[in-house]
């Protein structure tokens, strides 16, 4: 055998060289790690990570494969670092991160003024405006958690590297909107989770993706305000009026799910029942009377009066109460054919039969027995 074949690894380890080992004990301020060698590496704390660590076994255990950096070697002491080695691999992984746009998962560290830490190998800094869309009061409930995140900036000789969890958050958010605008179509009714209110609608999560419901659409009774009906986090039922691919915007009712006052008043309402009504509008062909909460039916010019009339106007007013029979129930069109002249046609008859002389109305019970009693009493 040659004399170099002969010498140890130990002798052949050298300060700068990388190498494999294993975790073989843990304390609190180093650990040791078995390289090969006749020593046992020396790994302090400080050269475990990036971070501050107050324990060496917040991050390391016994039999842990890691790779370290040779710092110094001499007869007395093998120093090593795992550091070292994980920063220049980084910092190499982090710059085509940077250029790709690649999103990658990483575990909060600690919290600290301003944002969150984590190492990537280097110091990696999460500003508290890049953690999420909306303001995060307590960032300590992010500690040990597991974000993905996108490089944002990094600066080698400063030593920094600023990461976002509201970008990476926001491009996957992107990529569920394609995905749903491309599956939504006019029609559909779907469950959804009211995000946000405004004062001109409502905002409904439908998966992954907030849809607008105008106030118009939240209900078929009138809405002053959005709060009044509904409450954030409610589950609803929303129906799909248009999906705007190019504006990425989706327009939803509530209004459209449920039951309106037309389909109720519809069941109750048949033909030749009488009602009373409130006359809301005059036009001229004749008027529009409310027979049930927000539902109106139509009276023809030529069903308001017995007589000929020029315009309504000339009988009714807007606001007058009146009785108006039931002519015709259209639920396809969601129309009501209405008479005020059929109720007046009724009365009309109804007291020209209490009118009529005595002999007209027929015979009475004494008429028919009269003669009779007449021949009894003489």
């Amino acid at each position: 055998m040659t004399e170099e074949m002969n010498l140890s690894h130990a002798e052949l380890v050298k300060a700068g060289d990388i190498t494999e080992g294993t975790v073989i004990k843990v304390e609190d301020k180093y650990v040791l790690v078995d390289i090969g060698s006749k020593q046992d590496a020396h790994l302090p704390i400080n050269e475990i990570s990036s971070l501050y660590l107050e324990r060496a076994g917040e991050v390391l255990s016994e039999g842990d494969k890691i790779t370290v950096k040779v710092l110094s070697h001499t007869e007395d002491s093998l120093l090593v670092s795992k550091k070292a080695v994980d920063t220049d691999k980084s910092w190499d992984e982090l710059e085509k991160k940077l250029e790709t746009g690649e999103a990658f998962d990483v575990t909060v560290h600690e919290a600290v003024k301003g944002g969150l830490v984590a190492d990537i190998g280097v110091r990696g800094f999460i500003p508290a405006s890049m953690v999420e869309k909306r303001f995060v009061e307590d960032l300590s409930t992010y500690k040990g958690k597991t974000l993905s995140v996108k490089v944002v900036e990094i600066d080698r000789e400063k030593n920094r590297v600023i990461l976002s969890h509201r970008a990476a958050a926001e491009e996957v958010e992107g990529l569920k909107k394609r995905e749903l605008l491309e599956k939504l179509v006019p029609g559909q009714v779907i469950e959804g989770t009211v995000q946000r209110l405004t004062d001109f609608g409502a905002f409904v999560d439908v998966g992954g993706v907030d849809g607008l419901v105008h106030i118009s659409q939240l209900s078929h009774k009138r809405v002053e305000t959005p709060s009044d009906i509904l409450s954030e986090g409610e589950k609803v039922k929303v129906k799909v009026l248009s999906v705007d691919r190019d504006n990425d915007r989706i327009s939803l009712s509530i209004k459209e799910t449920q039951e309106g006052p037309f389909e109720t008043a519809a069941e109750q309402l048949k033909a030749g029942a009488l009602v009373d009504g409130t006359v809301k509008r005059l036009a001229t062909f004749g008027a529009f009377v409310e027979v049930a909460p927000g539902v109106e039916g139509l009276v023809h010019i030529s069903e308001i009066s017995t007589r000929h009339i020029g315009t309504p106007s000339e009988v009714l007013k807007e606001g007058q109460t009146v009785t108006v029979k039931v002519l015709d129930v259209n639920k396809n069109e969601k129309r009501i054919s209405l008479s005020i002249k059929a109720v007046q046609d009724e009365k009309e008859k109804e007291n020209m039969k209490q009118n009529l002389p005595k002999e007209e109305k027929g015979f009475s019970l004494a008429d028919m027995i009269g003669d009779k009693l007449k021949e009894f009493k003489s």
